[in-house]
């Protein structure tokens, strides 16, 4: 999956569990539960992952269950939506230049994917999907 550009210059990244996720598909925040904080080796882990992950072909729910907002030091740099039942994943914010920003294709059975959606379980407290 492609990351913007600006990804260099994430210093934190908010882990969220999305509760409403009908609302994620145009939505101009990311809204939930921020279930953890990734700081330092775990941002460029995270970065790695998600920049790792194959395109796929998109199905067409789109009902993401977890997302990631970017921090820099100056402020937020962008979010993504995943939704791993439709492989896609949802790019915006205001370090996203145009032409990237919008739904991509992941494929959510790839390893990085599923590295990804473990690291995201296993921050949040109690049964995740």
């Amino acid at each position: 999956m492609m990351l913007p550009p600006v990804h260099e210059k994430t210093e934190l990244i908010e882990v969220v569990r999305i509760t409403d996720p009908l609302r994620h598909y145009g939505a101009e925040d990311l809204v939930g539960d921020d279930v953890a904080i990734w700081e330092a080796a775990q941002v460029g882990e995270t970065l790695t992952l998600i920049g790792s992950m194959p395109d796929s072909e998109l199905y067409r729910c789109f009902n993401p269950g977890w997302g990631v907002r970017a921090h820099g030091v100056t402020g937020p740099l962008f979010q993504i939506a995943f939704c791993f039942q439709c492989h896609g994943a949802r790019l915006w914010g205001p370090g996203v230049p145009g032409e990237l920003t919008g739904i991509h294709t992941f494929d959510p059975d790839s390893p990085p994917a599923l590295e990804l959606l473990q690291r995201f379980r296993d921050s949040a407290p109690g049964p995740t999907a």
